[in-house]
């Protein structure tokens, strides 16, 4: 049996609707949207090349943010924060402990460093 009735036709405000509900709830928008901004920050910032290398706090500060937004899985922050700070390569957690003499011992080796500075310092505990 053939059917001939005329089936709605979707207008293009619902199909960019759907497809915009579809990307968000599989998390793509976002990264696409994250992706954008790094690539319009790194296109404007292409004359990072005759800027002065940050001072060594600005590489520490960067990092512990950096490390930050990783571990609570802020992937699209974490991705414009890199392109926007022209951090590099990560110089990891080793290198941080290093430079601010911490002990990344005990139950502060399964956070980012920045919770036990805050853990620290909420103790009454001056730097």
């Amino acid at each position: 049996v053939h059917c001939s009735l005329p089936l709605p036709m979707a207008s293009v405000d619902d199909l960019r609707d759907a497809l915009k509900t579809t990307l968000e709830q599989r998390g793509v928008l976002g990264a696409l949207k994250a992706r954008i901004r790094a690539e319009i920050f790194s296109a404007l910032d292409d004359s990072a090349e005759g800027k002065p290398n940050p001072p060594p706090e600005n590489v520490l500060i960067n990092e512990l943010i950096r490390e930050y937004l990783v571990f609570n899985n802020y992937k699209y922050s974490a991705s414009t924060f890199a392109a926007e700070s022209n951090s590099g390569q990560p110089v990891g957690r080793d290198f941080v402990c290093s430079e601010l003499n911490i002990a990344d011992e005990g139950s502060i080796q399964q956070v980012p460093l920045l919770y036990g500075i805050v853990a620290h310092l909420s103790k009454g505990q001056r730097l």
